[in-house]
């Protein structure tokens, strides 16, 4: 178990509620600003572990991270997914009429499309994360403001849930990875899920070739994202996720892959998370734990 864990976000983010789900109480939390924060804490060792999100049902990949994935020296060890329910948040005693502008995480203001165009008027202020624009709320009192974040930063602030389930739909949940220094990393016998990055050349049929052995093996691709090669335009490498039973069953799709990629790597090996689980909880009454 590791003692120290980063996270994007603050006191009372959804990555919060994420790393307890998968660490429980007993590590420190890191919390960073950015993704890159994060990354580089597990690297450097200050942190044995990372949690970092990937892709949220409705807004979609967050690019970037994948590119974290490619250039920085870790290994994926696991996954969280995390049921997300977006809530209004705003002053006691605030109406809907008092609201002028709405803060919160770009990620979060996008699974909230809908609820948000129906009030035009309103100012959207992107801000580094959910439950840090909760607190700053909370500190600074400034009147005209609501956020966009989870129940559990509505309790842990004091503030009220304006308007409750803003989220465009009531199936939203985030995906997030767990990280571990590439060196310290300890394969796990168990894994029945891996993340790979592979570039096909620049050719029809290339990427064909490699979906129809990743087929002809039986694994199932749970992910296929795009990413640009740098110093390459229009060229791009590609990141997959592969389900297998066994992990024999993954070394044989690798030797297959290998004939018909430029490049290869197995970004991790890792126990599957469980998403029908994940439906079966809900952050709205989850009281997270007090940051270290």
């Amino acid at each position: 178990m590791p003692k120290h864990v980063s996270i994007q976000g603050f006191q009372g983010s959804f990555h919060e509620v994420a790393a307890r789900q998968f660490f429980g109480a007993a590590p420190v939390l890191l919390p960073c600003a950015t993704f890159a924060a994060v990354v580089a804490h597990v690297v450097q060792g200050t942190a044995e572990a990372g949690l970092m999100a990937m892709e949220n049902s409705l807004a979609g990949s967050i690019l970037p991270n994948y590119l974290l994935l490619e250039r920085h020296a870790v290994q994926v060890t696991g996954e969280v997914y995390l049921p997300i329910h977006q809530h209004l948040l705003a002053l006691p005693g605030t109406t809907l009429a008092d609201v002028q502008q709405v803060h919160s995480h770009p990620m979060a203001l996008r699974q909230c499309g809908e609820f948000l165009d129906r009030h035009p008027h309103w100012k959207l202020v992107e801000t580094d994360d959910t439950g840090h624009s909760a607190q700053l709320l909370a500190q600074h009192r400034t009147p005209g403001v609501a956020v966009v974040a989870g129940a559990q930063a509505a309790e842990q602030f004091g503030l009220q849930i304006l308007a409750p389930a803003i989220h465009d739909d009531p199936h939203n949940y985030t995906r997030f990875l767990v990280l571990e220094r590439a060196e310290m990393a300890q394969p796990n016998p168990q894994a029945d899920k891996a993340s790979l990055y592979f570039c096909a050349p620049h050719a029809p049929g290339s990427l064909a070739a490699v979906l129809t052995r990743v087929a002809a093996h039986g694994l199932n691709l749970s992910k296929l994202q795009s990413c640009p090669r740098p110093g390459q335009p229009w060229h791009y490498g590609f990141h997959a996720d592969v389900e297998f039973e066994n992990l024999a069953q993954l070394e044989a799709l690798l030797a297959d892959l290998a004939p018909v990629t430029e490049e290869l790597r197995v970004l991790g090996t890792y126990r599957r998370g469980c998403w029908n689980t994940a439906a079966s909880e809900t952050t709205d009454t989850h009281t997270a734990p007090q940051l270290a």
